[in-house]
């Protein structure tokens, strides 16, 4: 995992295994089902009728799934993680750092204030194969050359910087995998989602860590739905309905 990945919780709904069982039990309770609130079973409980009422046995309901929010800030990863992951809107809101209106981080590698590992993102050394399964090793002095690569456009990103160019202009010339943050929202079916299409194993490495992170938060969370999730659905490919 690399050391600069990070996901923390922005905020999140309290009860969420609670408020799915409040939706599921209105679809076929004949009262109003804000008046037994204080009779619903208490968070453990309300997860496990979930998942035996809702998941288990692919009935398919997934409706009631949508209600409880979570809130994440995804930070330091290459953008074309971040472009692979705002693929999948459904469900899903981002709000996603842009460059355009600052780029100091860009500048204070020049000026020796950041390690230019905190700012772009270099994979690990190793064997790597391509899509088509050809075979090949980035090795450490390959590694040193992007390094370097990295630096240069840094320098040239200040300069044009210190020509008086916008940073939206001048964010045109840095490596592709600048590391971004953002911040993503996501209810309990469009998170299980987003990782039966991102934690396969034939997904993009950065993805799956990142997706590694996102379901520390998820099982903290929703822990019965989790448990049941890793069960019957982790790295699956199943793509939720």
């Amino acid at each position: 995992m690399d050391r600069f990945f990070t996901v923390e919780v922005l905020s999140q709904s309290a009860n969420p295994q609670q408020l799915i069982y409040a939706a599921m039990h209105q679809d076929y309770a004949e009262g109003f089902v804000w008046a037994e609130r204080d009779r619903f079973p208490d968070e453990d409980k309300a997860g496990d009728l979930v998942v035996r009422n809702l998941l288990s046995g692919n009935r398919g309901h997934y409706g009631p799934l949508e209600h409880p929010q979570i809130v994440l800030n995804c930070g330091f990863f290459p953008h074309s993680t971040m472009q692979q992951i705002r693929t999948h809107r459904v469900g899903i809101s981002f709000d996603v750092q842009s460059f355009r209106y600052t780029g100091s981080r860009i500048t204070d590698v020049v000026e020796g204030k950041r390690d230019i590992e905190e700012v772009f993102y270099l994979r690990p050394l190793g064997a790597y194969t391509d899509r088509q399964g050809k075979r090949y090793e980035y090795t450490e002095e390959i590694r040193q050359q992007d390094v370097e690569w990295c630096l240069a456009a840094c320098k040239r990103y200040q300069e044009r910087i210190h020509q008086g160019f916008s940073e939206e202009h001048a964010r045109g010339i840095i490596p592709f995998d600048v590391r971004q943050h953002w911040v993503m929202s996501a209810n309990v079916r469009s998170l299980m989602h987003l990782l039966d299409l991102r934690w396969k194993l034939d997904a993009q490495l950065e993805a799956q860590q990142l997706c590694e992170l996102i379901w520390n938060s998820f099982e903290k969370w929703t822990p019965a739905i989790a448990q049941w999730y890793e069960s019957n659905r982790a790295k699956k490919a199943r793509l939720a309905p």
